[in-house]
């Protein structure tokens, strides 16, 4: 129930402008208001969790006691609306604009090629901004640190980082490291094709509001707040006082400063929190002192203070003393991103009472005192010990109380304190494991007074190992005391096979090796005081030392064949012009479907979704959601008026049965989304389980779920091995990936109350596909329904045909109201019930001979499809077609089968099969060479196929460039000089170890269908002589709309700026095909030029009368003689005469036009106890044939790869035994990050490889990249050999993708991993996830 107090008016400032809000609910979170009331729509929901980094804005606060205004960049999508009270709120549209002037981190970040879908850029173009601001002239390092809380999904990062590297030196473009010599040619040849960019000048910035200032440095009261909402009531009182009183009256209020947490509750999670207390300005909870014992530090300080404050102590403190506070530092570098660090608290940290916490276990290690204050006992104080938290999420605090401060002590030259993490992704994520440990020694010896240790992660609350720390009181420190406390914590710390968080062998190995870091850590810290002989101290600092790869400097190297010297300047064809589009990514101007300004009478919908994997639908009550504010209406598959079963794409609406979790069921259409998601979750559904329960594709094999299996052969493998040397089998299995297009699946629905008539602005790759299937579901012609697609902010699959999740329940809710509906899902629905990349299972049987050349091969390819058939026997033929790789194998066999599941149904993914069969294809490749103890490189090169071979599917190599590719790249990475530095280094370093693999790649351009391999488009010249052009390809990101435009001002012999793309309509161009398979480019810019060159056809004789007059000269006298200025192009591929009988597995013909072509060599670093990893270089090769454009094709390559290497490494979607998704939204699901970046990223695109089949000789570039992330895998996996090979295992030994830090930890295989397995008895129990 709301509050009967008053509420105050809110107060701030966004871009310089004054807002006074009368009715501010603390339920609404700033960006809704921003993007909702101000229609500022720069900034972007992402994910609602503070994961992504889109919604990023900066906050400005008067510092009283600095005189001068602090910046912040913050998380808008959590930052409570009322908590921006007097401050200056700037987005991204208040910088800069393409209307005014730009500023000049949109300027060089556009001009840097630094955005290809556009929709995360107004994010990282203010973490930029908000550093700029507190630091004109930043590092390298603090560049690194401002952008650890932002997530991009198409770039791969490197020119974001290239053109944010301009701000770290006063001189700019004139900076020596951004001026050609003789050793460096080609680093940012790219960016300086560009006029340069404006130096950067602060004293331009827009000041801090003066109204602002002066009440902040008048006013040395603040006044207590209150503002009151529909459900909940914030308070902000001045002083403790009061806090406490108001914590006495409202024993159950959150305590809130930054909202990181209990946001995500509130938001994510449903919770609801009537009372909230934030205590920003009670000075007692925001002090920090030094004294002679310790510090103090109030709860409500922030983590980047409190991290300025410990740096601040290493100039009057010694290294002894402030051990902890290195530690701390070290945790808070990698605790979330920069955003949520600026206003996440300390005492949120302990209080939440996280298990896995980066804080509370060095607190607990080094006894750190808590005062607590109350209105009933007044002050008292808790050491930190290990009955602090008794239970998940529990403290032994009363109700009333409030945590004041922290009292953190000084260590002395006795102590040696140290803090280990080890999560999914080093920066931003939260911890597998962690933990910190406290010796406290003996004066001047080497004999233990106490030891104390505190881990995260292995329990529901911080654990404290108290046996074995009691057991080694009065010890020396020794490598018996090691043995020792290794065993006792493998038996204290035990972990239940069926834990929460899974990964029950990796846990209890970290538990050993970190224990084992800090020993050595320790007996070097002793030898450097003189305690200790220097026995091995090489090996204590190899073992204790980060990854010594990422401390090297970032570099990065472009290189691509430059247009002849006597082309045309007007023509930009196979020139580095930038995406027409960027430079309103980075002003936040591109608009995206949410962007759209709501329509009168529009509602909001949100759908009610399954949470059982497999059930009878028993009854939907929608009594108490139908009740709630704001509810308009419930709708389910009794208002479908066509078809509600679209086969292959599922049910419109569940249809008396579930058959996943996420399956939809109805929806739940509101005034708004807010008030839509509250009642949604109020839907009573009753469920009767159905058994099975298909989760894997291990039970699909199991429980005979598999659809009919398809064969490709050649020769006849079964009798060839009888001849080879060597016939070996085995497997290999290929998780899964989710998209994680940066916007969400969202649609907006009008229903145009004539004629049936329906329009809908989709963010879909497909149109044509959105119209049948709504057209179908409405029971309408489809010429009733227009579908209109500007831009996508990501797709990669993801929007090719799962968009009908919500665009079909979403035409018929605004069929039956009769008004507009519009659905946006949460990035949390959106992970659980869109699908994903299908995970494969690969079982082989391979026969070779003992020179490694291999003779024979059968493989069965297993794919997990889900809940529906979607695209998944698409996805298994282009698996089987791509099983050979590059690869002669004279005799081979391939089957598929697809799995019915359980699961979303998963869909297309850039590569659409192909990377899961050819990481399947490196795993035999490298199965051979390790059983004949060969080099994987001679393997792969004596198997390779040459020129005039015929491929697996048919299509016979001409011109195969492989080979050339493989050469080139093992010469520009100097890989056999390398691979021997490797060794070496191996040899000498048994806790690091390095790797290097190279990889080839045979990719087949088009559709499999022969029916889908058409273009078509539509241009219109207007009498000012501009031209629009519409064509059947959807813009993305992948710069199709500029190529189209390059394309067509060479076709007709014009400027680009005279050409315009508004959108992708099917009431302009119909029936096209989905933009997928690599293809548009090829299939639209066909159709484009035949559409120009029929105009110019009209207009030639009229040329040649006039052969001295300009362009719009000519289009106006063409107009005036009647000359048709209007044209559709048309185009088919030619040449496919493939014929394949699925059953038989015989291959005529030609399936494709062509193969694009690449390799990649990659440079590997892990830590062998931990699992850990870092890339240090990449090289790739890749052919593009003759480049449309040459720094769109390289951030093609270098986002492909990068999303390679998140779905080969990072990357692991987990399901519970039941069937829900574990791993949702960024916090769980971790894609790569700015830190992820190979240290040297050298992209080469192939020279002198014209290919006659596509326009202008280009070849597609979008998929086959992310393969060569492969040899990252490989490179890991040899690291892993030398690890092995250390411990004294040889032999072939199996690597999954992704080669998670899990895995490469396990597979390492030394004692402590040995000893953490499971025993036997434990090998019933039901695991918490599983890998579907």
């Amino acid at each position: 129930m709301p509050s009967a107090e008053k509420s105050d008016v809110l107060i701030f400032y966004v871009n310089g402008k004054k807002v006074m809000e009368k009715n501010a609910d603390p339920e609404t979170i700033l960006l809704t208001y921003l993007r909702n009331n101000l229609q500022l729509t720069g900034s972007k929901l992402g994910c609602g969790e503070g994961g992504c980094g889109a919604c990023t804005v900066m906050i400005s606060k008067w510092e009283k006691s600095l005189e001068k205004a602090r910046h912040f960049a913050v998380n808008a999508c959590l930052a409570p609306l009322v908590s921006v009270h007097g401050c200056a709120v700037t987005t991204v549209e208040g910088i800069g604009s393409t209307k005014t002037k730009l500023h000049q981190i949109q300027e060089r970040l556009a001009k840097f090629h630094g955005s290809q879908c556009g929709f995360c850029t107004p994010g990282i173009v203010m973490s930029m901004y908000a550093l700029l601001r507190n630091n004109q002239i930043p590092s390298a390092s603090d560049i690194d640190n401002c952008l650890q809380g932002n997530l991009c999904r198409c770039t791969g990062y490197r020119p974001i980082i290239a053109a944010f590297k301009t701000f770290t030196c006063p001189m700019g473009e004139k900076c020596c490291k951004f001026q050609k010599d003789a050793h460096n040619s080609q680093e940012n040849e790219i960016e300086n094709k560009q006029n340069g960019w404006l130096p950067y000048d602060p004293s331009q910035e827009p000041i801090f509001p003066p109204e602002l200032m002066i009440s902040n440095k008048t006013n040395n009261v603040a006044r207590s707040l209150t503002f009151v909402g529909e459900g909940v009531t914030w308070h902000q009182p001045i002083n403790l006082d009061e806090m406490l009183s108001l914590k006495q009256r409202f024993p159950d209020a959150r305590i809130v400063v930054g909202n990181t947490e209990v946001g995500i509750e509130m938001n994510i999670k449903g919770h609801c929190y009537p009372h909230i207390i934030c205590p920003i300005n009670v000075q007692e909870l925001n002090e920090m002192n030094v004294d002679d014992e310790g510090i103090s530090i109030g709860a409500s300080c922030r983590l980047s203070d409190v991290a300025e404050f410990l740096e601040s102590l290493h100039k009057d403190k010694t290294e002894e003393e402030t051990q902890i506070f290195y530690s701390i530092l070290e945790m808070l570098k990698l605790f979330a991103g920069l955003q949520t660090r600026n206003v996440a608290c300390i005492g949120g940290n302990i209080m939440t009472a996280s298990p896995i916490s980066d804080l509370n276990p060095i607190l607990l290690a080094v006894g750190a005192k808590l005062t607590f204050a109350s209105s009933s006992s007044g002050l008292r104080e808790i050491q930190m010990d290990e009955t602090f938290f008794i239970g998940y999420r529990k403290t032994k605090t009363r109700k009333d109380e409030i945590l004041v401060s922290i009292k953190i002590p000084f260590l002395t030259e006795n102590d040696v304190m140290k803090a280990y993490k080890q999560s999914k992704r080093k920066e931003d994520d939260i911890a597998i494991v962690n933990s910190a440990m406290h010796v406290s020694f003996e004066p001047g010896t080497k004999t233990i007074k106490k030891l104390s240790i505190a881990f995260g992660g292995m329990a529901a609350i911080t654990k404290v190992p108290t046996q074995t720390m009691s057991k080694t009181i009065g010890r020396t420190w020794d490598g018996i005391l090691l043995n020792d406390v290794s065993s006792w914590l493998s038996e204290e710390m035990k972990l239940s096979v069926d834990a929460p968080g899974g990964m029950v062998q990796y846990r209890r190995t970290l538990v050993t090796s970190f224990f084992f870091k800090f020993y050595h850590h320790t007996m070097t810290i002793l030898v450097e005081r003189g305690i200790s002989k220097k026995n091995n101290i090489a090996i204590s600092r190899e073992i204790i030392s980060d990854l010594s790869v990422e401390e090297e400097s970032f570099t990065s190297t472009q290189t691509w064949q430059e247009v002849p010297e006597d082309q045309k300047p007007i023509d930009t064809i196979g020139r580095p012009i930038p995406h027409l589009s960027g430079f309103k990514h980075t002003t936040g101007e591109a608009i995206y479907i949410d962007d759209i300004p709501p329509y009168r009478d529009e509602l909001q919908m949100v759908l009610v979704c399954s949470t059982r994997a497999h059930a009878k639908i028993i009854d939907v009550d929608t009594t108490v959601a139908l009740e709630c504010p704001g509810v308009v209406s419930y709708v389910d598959k009794n208002d479908v008026i066509g078809e509600n079963d679209l086969g292959m794409y599922g049910e419109v609406f569940a249809d008396g049965k579930v058959t996943c979790v996420g399956h939809v069921i109805g929806a739940i259409v509101a005034d708004t989304q807010a008030h839509a998601i509250k009642a949604s979750r109020l839907v009573k559904i009753t469920y009767e389980d159905i058994l099975p329960r298909v989760i894997t594709i291990e039970d699909a094999i199991k429980h005979d779920k598999l659809s009919i299996v398809k064969k490709m052969k050649r020769g006849n493998a079964e009798e060839v091995f009888q001849n080879c040397d060597f016939v070996i089998e085995d497997e290999a299995r290929v998780g899964g990936q989710e998209h994680f297009y940066m916007e969400t699946q969202c649609c907006i629905a009008i229903p145009k109350n004539e004629d049936g008539e329906m329009e809908v602005f989709s963010s879909c790759q497909y149109p044509n596909g959105l119209q049948t299937m709504a057209a179908t579901c409405l029971g309408l012609k489809r010429n009733k329904v227009i579908v209109r697609t500007k831009r996508l902010g990501g797709g990669f699959g993801g929007k090719e045909t799962r968009f009908c999740v919500i665009s079909n329940p979403a035409v018929i809710a605004a069929r039956k109201l009769g008004k507009p509906i519009r659905c946006v899902l949460t990035r949390q629905q959106d992970m659980q019930i869109t699908g994903g990349r299908h995970p494969f299972l690969g079982r082989y049987k391979i026969g070779f001979n003992k020179d490694g050349q291999i003779k024979a091969l059968q493989i069965k390819l297993y794919s997990n499809g889900g809940n529906s058939d979607d695209l998944s026997f698409g996805v298994m033929d282009r698996a089987i077609v791509h099983a050979d790789n590059s690869y002669n194998v004279p005799h081979m066999e391939v089957t598929g089968s697809v799995c019915q599941t359980n699961v979303a149904s998963n869909t297309a993914f850039r590569g659409f099969g192909s990377p899961q069969a050819m990481i399947i294809s490196e795993a035999w490749i490298t199965k051979v060479a390790e059983t004949l103890n060969m080099d994987s490189e001679k393997v792969r090169e004596l198997n390779m196929y040459k020129d005039g071979d015929r491929i697996l599917h048919g299509t016979l190599l001409q011109n195969f460039q492989a080979k050339r590719c493989w050469d080139e790249c093992l010469e520009k990475s100097n890989f056999h000089v390398v691979r021997k530095e490797i060794r070496d280094f191996n040899k000498s370093s048994r806790w690091k170890k390095r790797g290097i693999a190279c990889i080839p790649s045979t990719y087949a351009v088009g559709f499999g269908p022969k029916h889908l391999n058409q273009g078509c488009a539509l241009v219109l010249i207007y009498t000012d002589g501009t031209v629009l052009l519409s064509h059947g390809g959807t813009e993305m990101g992948q710069g199709l709309d500029t190529k189209m435009v390059q394309v067509a001002s060479r076709a007709l012999g014009v400027s680009v700026d005279m050409i315009h793309i508004s959108e992708c309509s099917t009431s302009s161009v119909p029936n096209a095909s989905a933009t997928a398979a690599s293809s548009s480019s090829d299939l639209h810019g066909m159709a484009v030029k035949e559409a120009c060159e029929k105009i110019m056809k009209r207009m030639e004789p009229l040329r040649k009368s006039n052969p001295n007059i300009g362009w719009e000269e000519l289009v106006e006298k063409a107009y005036l003689k009647r000359i048709s200025l209007s044209a559709t192009g048309f185009y088919k591929v030619p040449g496919l005469t493939n014929v394949w009988d699925c059953k038989t597995g015989d291959v005529k013909g030609d399936m494709f036009s062509y193969i694009a072509y690449g390799a990649a060599v990659s440079q590997v670093e892990i830590d062998v106890l931990t699992g850990h990893h870092a890339v240090l270089r990449t090289d790739l090769v890749v052919d593009v044939g003759n480049s449309l454009n040459p720094a769109i094709d390289i951030g093609q390559v270098e986002g492909s790869f990068a999303q390679g290497y998140g779905m080969m490494t990072l990357e692991e979607m987990l399901h519970s035994p039941s069937g829900h998704l574990w791993t949702i939204g960024p916090g769980a699901y971790k894609i790569p990050a700015f830190a992820n970046t190979p240290k040297h990223f050298h992209v080469h695109l192939l020279r002198n490889c014209p290919n006659e089949k596509a326009i202008y000789c280009s070849k597609a570039v979008g998929e086959p990249p992310l393969f060569l992330a492969a040899s990252v895998l490989f490179a890991i996996k040899n690291a892993i050999k030398s690890a092995r090979s250390d411990a004294g295992i040889t032999g072939p030994f199996r690597l999954d993708s992704p080669a998670t830090a899990e895995r490469i930890r396990i597979a390492c295989e030394d004692d402590f991993a040995s000893k953490a397995k499971p025993s036997e008895s434990e090998n019933g129990l039901q695991p918490w996830a599983v890998r579907a």
